[in-house]
This record gives C-alpha cells, structure tokens and sequence, in this order.
C-alpha cells in the first residue's frame, strides 16, 4: 500500500518501512534523511523544515504515481517532518518495497532527487556562524 505523509511528530523510521510490505516482495529500501552535525564544513545548530502541505502531498503523491512507472517496484511510503529538528533526528524517510532489491535500491535514490527538487518543502540550515535556506536543486545532501 502506498502512501505519502506530512508530519511534525518524531519518525519512526522502522514502523514507516514495515507499512510497505507486501508478500510479494524480496526487499524494501529505506532511507532515513536524518539531520547531521557538520554541512560543507560547517557546524549545524539545527535545521527548521517548512512547506506549503497540500501541495506538497499533491506533489509526493506525483512522484509515487511516476516511480511505480518507471521501476519494477511495488510499494512506496514517504514521510517528511516539519518544523525544528535537532542533529540527529530524521526529517524524511522513504521506503520501498520490491521484488528484487536492485529496482528497489534505484527507486529510492530517484525519489530522493525529484523529492528535492520538486516538492514544496524548504529547509533552514542553521549554524553556529549564520544560517540559510536550502531548497530544490540547491538541496543536494
């Protein structure tokens, strides 16, 4: 079963994976995008997610449409976090669930990308010196 979340409460990146499951399936892929300590050598205090959420789902949900498309998959799930995050704490998990892990391991990498550069969610890096927002093909890592 597909689905596509937003949400502000802490992730649960096992529980997010289990729910894409089906018999049929060899493999899921999950990656967990979780909030890191150093950016392009810089210490990062936390980072603040924002996003215009109805069409952000309209847009994930695009993305899950496209994937199954293009890639022998047969479940996806995404989750994104908004609001403040600590290091450490994930702010997006997608889990993909396949016959074979090869399509599910492609898959993953190809939401990512597009999830970045297509879905309207922004992010604040804030560090110890400044901060600045990230968005879209800007946001790389």
């Amino acid at each position: 079963m597909d689905f596509c979340e937003i949400t502000t409460e802490t992730l649960d990146v096992g529980a997010i994976a289990r729910r894409v499951v089906p018999a049929n399936c060899g493999a899921i892929v999950t990656l967990d995008g979780f909030v890191r300590q150093i950016t392009k050598g810089r210490e990062t205090l936390y980072l603040e997610y924002e996003g215009y959420e109805p069409m952000a789902l309209k847009e994930m949900e695009k993305l899950v449409a496209q994937v199954k498309t293009e890639f022998e998959i047969e479940n996806v799930g995404i989750v994104h976090r908004l609001g403040k995050l600590e290091i450490g704490e994930t702010s997006v998990v997608i889990s993909v669930a396949a016959p074979h892990r090869r399509h599910a391991f492609a898959a993953c990498e190809w939401l990512i990308k597009e999830l970045k550069r297509t879905v309207p969610i922004w992010k604040k890096e804030v560090y110890a010196d400044g901060e600045v927002w990230v968005e879209g093909e800007n946001a790389k890592n």
